[in-house]
């Protein structure tokens, strides 16, 4: 590492990330900042590959031109080590991106511990466990860039659609007193000198929100404690939720279509490169989505050779052979009433049949919403339906006393979403940290 006395910013401040690095720079000074990528030895000539957050540059350092001590510094680098680079510009049309810098001096900044526990640069594969690990040195990949800024523009696509559609970002908390659904998914936390939950969902309090803003939208963690261990379940995850008064669950299906085709768009015009590092591509939506009924789908399913009973949950081999049947987006609307929520409401000529929905992609569900009750009589009797006690939801119901109106919403979840996007199978791949039923470090 540098001594601190030689430590001096203006030698080692960047004056150019590497994507600036151009042929039109030819002969010109730069200083770069970054890390060792890789590095390759060809007798008279020293090639080093360095990496910034906007891709990476070869350095070349020609034995006989360069100073003895340039030289010696050069052979003791290492992968990863984090250094900084000043020095000439010089068109090259053999380098990648016909351009290299040729180095007057080289600061090292920090060093790597050898040997690293993965190969940064892809080239050995690693099972996802070891990848997971060493989640750090893991996320330096290609691959893995690619895949996290398709998420960061997702993300800011979502936020300007639903900003431009009139929906006011809200946060709410995520250690509460009571189960936002119901059900036993639930992390307890000593919370002082009493029992506390993560929550499972946003839910209660989007929707009392409404009588203060009307359209509401959180983009924030949710926890679920759940025993699944498959490649689309995590027990922590980000959900997109809406909610929106004087709305019915058709109208909120309207926005999450037009949502998911303005993402789409934005990611292809604005991540074609890392579409291509990813060698994936997709369609945008057009819309409307498809609607299919429940009894639509376990029809299709029992032509298929798959038999569902009228109110059962349909489980996820039904699920594939539905997306080889429908690949695209699609609904799938008029659930029974039993299997929903207590707060979606029942249709009113049917109250068998609910206005709850999920969205699908070929076989994985993105999102569920619906109409929610807004009649305090209803709700209570559809929590004792559910086996709840209402008195546990009584700071939830006494909202329902201040005229909460007619209103609808939904959650997509954002890593599946993400999956859809990038073409990754593995939910984990699109978490920087994952949690699941195994997995609490790093």
């Amino acid at each position: 590492m540098v001594d601190d006395k030689l430590f001096n910013l203006r030698k080692w401040k960047r004056t150019h990330y590497t994507i600036e690095v151009t042929q039109e720079l030819d002969g010109k000074e730069v200083v770069l900042a970054g890390w060792v990528r890789d590095i390759r030895d060809l007798g008279g000539i020293k090639f080093l590959i360095l990496r910034d957050k906007e891709g990476t540059v070869q350095i070349t350092i020609p034995k006989d031109e360069a100073n003895m001590d340039l030289v010696k510094q050069v052979e003791d680098l290492q992968r990863q080590d984090c250094i900084s680079v000043r020095g000439i510009v010089r068109r090259m049309e053999k380098a990648p991106r016909g351009v290299e810098v040729i180095p007057k001096s080289i600061i090292v900044l920090n060093t790597a511990k050898q040997p690293l526990p993965l190969d940064i640069t892809g080239k050995t594969p690693a099972d996802i466990d070891v990848r997971l690990d060493s989640r750090i040195l893991d996320l330096i990949r290609s691959e893995n860039q690619a895949i996290f800024r398709i998420r960061h523009v997702a993300l800011e696509a979502t936020r300007d659609f639903l900003s431009k559609n009139g929906f006011i970002e809200i946060h709410t908390p995520k250690i509460i007193a009571t189960a936002t659904e119901g059900g036993a998914n639930l992390f307890p936390v000593a919370y002082f000198e009493r029992e506390a939950f993560l929550a499972q969902s946003p839910q209660l309090y989007k929707e009392q929100l409404v009588i203060d803003f009307e359209k509401v939208y959180e983009i924030g963690p949710t926890f679920r404690a759940e025993k699944s261990h498959t490649r689309r379940h995590l027990t922590e995850f980000i959900s997109i939720d809406i909610e929106e008064a004087f709305a019915t669950a058709e109208d909120v299906m309207g926005v999450a279509e037009r949502l998911l085709q303005y993402v789409c768009k934005v990611v292809k015009e604005r991540c074609s490169k890392e579409l291509e590092v990813l060698k994936y591509n997709f369609e945008i939506p057009s819309i409307p989505f498809k609607r299919l009924t429940y009894d639509e789908v376990i029809n299709e399913l029992r032509d298929a050779g798959i038999k569902i009973s009228w109110g059962e949950d349909i489980p996820t081999i039904a699920y594939r052979t539905l997306g080889k049947l429908h690949p695209y987006f699609y609904f799938i609307i008029d659930w029974p009433t039993y299997i929903k929520p207590f707060y979606i409401k029942p249709r009113d000529d049917k109250p068998e049949v609910s206005e709850g929905f999920d969205l699908m992609w070929y076989w994985i569900e993105i999102a569920s919403g619906g109409t929610r009750i807004h009649n305090k009589d209803l709700l209570i009797r559809r929590m004792k339906e559910q086996n709840l006690n209402p008195e546990s939801f009584k700071y939830h119901l006494q909202v329902f006393d201040y005229g909460m109106p007619p209103h609808a919403g939904w959650a997509i979840g954002l890593e599946r979403l993400v999956m859809m996007l990038t073409g990754v199978k593995n939910i984990r791949e699109v978490v920087l940290f994952p949690r699941d039923r195994f997995r609490l470090t790093p």
